[in-house]
């Protein structure tokens, strides 16, 4: 068994759709657009968006 590889995309358009993200991670694979460790990707297990929220507080006394 293969090792699972992990690719983040900073501030993805917030309308993306999850055929999108499909489609994005079959060409990825297909096309072997990235081989980590000399290793050829194989196939897609998952995707998620994560969304973060900060909040700044102004602490200066």
């Amino acid at each position: 068994a293969g090792n699972k590889v992990s690719l983040t995309v900073a501030d993805p358009r917030s309308d993306v759709t999850e055929q999108e993200i499909k489609d994005a991670m079959e060409v990825i694979v297909t096309n072997n657009v990235f081989a980590p460790n000399g290793s050829e990707l194989v196939e897609v297990l998952e995707a998620r968006v994560v969304k973060t929220d900060t909040t700044d507080y102004d602490l200066e006394v």
